[in-house]
């Protein structure tokens, strides 16, 4: 720890200190997965769901503790009308969909069943279809990355089908290293789930967003599948978003080598500012995060290009959460309205910084090199 000062480590204890407090709050639980009637002027999701969590047969729900094979189920969630984006407008005990995200039908599913609802569409024309696979980061229940994924594919506005990967995450401060052995426990099967997804003709694009540590979780997928000789699996995923990658710093880079270029690049979005992975960090023995890298830092932005990587600061944009870990949030919200803008730096490596002005996204001055 010797990175360290004395005044730093009492900022790092402090934000621990305040994100164990966070964790205290009152949180949602399996009640809110009962099913309500819909609202009228709301807005219905479908959210399938591949999950590492053992099924809760007497709810129909899913627990924190491992299952030994993937379990599946389809959820339909209503957003309310009041909806604001970048919001999650959280139910209580009794969800009132006018008001609330609230869950209004549930299905378990068979694989062979989820298999066929989001790889072989028959009830639309097209003959390809796209599919977002959101992965969630620790301290997160089932209920909450359920909702997240709601919000953020009602705000996103993507035309695919939204597929929540959740894994046996603790939903508790304290489990951090049980939510990491956790995390590391569902490498395989997030594997099976992307194998099983790119197999498919008719799945044209795979997306695949991925938050805090369920980033660590993604990364450890695709470096086994490149070793595994499985590259065929990681050609076939159209964009790879880490957002707030708590991933050790040292590591990180080793693994992007080891999984090699992507195409487009690997998006990689930090926040030089992040008070959950300054805490992260500090339990790690004061190791830096992937998600805490700083943009201006030369080393940062030749590594980047080196690496064919795309790192981009979201700092400025509106914070979700007192700790500013949830801004990837921020970043769903301006890709529905300006995304066209950065389709100019789609297939460019390097640094950039997303602005809350007109311009949305702009590279970090590199001098005379030219991202390629």
């Amino acid at each position: 720890m010797s990175r360290w000062s004395g005044g730093r480590t009492l900022g790092a204890v402090a934000i621990l200190f305040s994100f164990l407090l966070a964790g205290c709050a009152a949180r949602l639980g399996s009640e809110a997965l009962t099913p309500v009637a819909a609202s009228v002027g709301g807005k219905t999701m479908q959210i399938y769901v591949a999950t590492t969590r053992e099924r809760d047969l007497s709810q129909n729900a899913f627990t924190a503790n491992l299952a030994n094979a993937l379990n599946f189920a389809r959820f339909s969630v209503s957003v309310p009308p009041n909806h604001k984006s970048g919001n999650i407008e959280m139910p209580t005990a009794t969800p009132d969909p006018e008001r609330d995200f609230a869950v209004v039908d549930r299905a378990a599913l068979s694989e062979s069943e989820f298999r066929q609802a989001v790889t072989h569409q028959n009830h639309t024309h097209r003959k390809k279809h796209k599919v977002f696979v959101f992965v969630h980061g620790f301290n997160n229940t089932f209920q909450e990355s359920l909702f997240r994924i709601t919000q953020l594919q009602a705000d996103m506005k993507i035309d695919g089908i939204p597929i929540l990967f959740a894994w046996p995450s603790q939903g508790r401060v304290g489990a951090y290293e049980i939510d990491k052995q956790s995390a590391n426990y569902s490498r395989d099967y997030l594997m099976a789930l992307l194998t099983m997804l790119s197999s498919n003709s008719e799945v044209s694009d795979i997306m695949v967003v991925a938050h805090s540590m369920g980033a660590m979780l993604t990364v450890e997928a695709l470096r086994q599948l490149r070793i595994e000789g499985k590259g065929r699996v990681i050609a076939r995923l159209s964009r790879v978003v880490l957002a707030a990658p708590d991933i050790n710093a040292r590591t990180f880079r080793t693994n992007v080598q080891a999984i090699g270029p992507l195409k487009p690049p690997l998006l990689v979005l930090v926040s030089k500012d992040d008070g959950a992975l300054r805490a992260s960090s500090f339990l790690d023995g004061g190791i830096a995060r992937a998600g805490d890298i700083d943009v201006d830092n030369p080393i940062v932005r030749e590594a980047a290009l080196k690496e064919k990587v795309q790192v981009v600061d979201i700092s400025r944009l509106a914070k979700h959460d007192d700790l500013g870990h949830d801004r990837f949030v921020s970043v769903a919200v301006l890709y529905s309205r300006s995304h066209e803008k950065a389709l100019r730096y789609r297939n460019t490596a390097g640094t950039f910084i997303f602005t809350d002005d007109d311009t949305f996204i702009r590279p970090v001055d590199i001098g005379d090199r030219v991202a390629q």
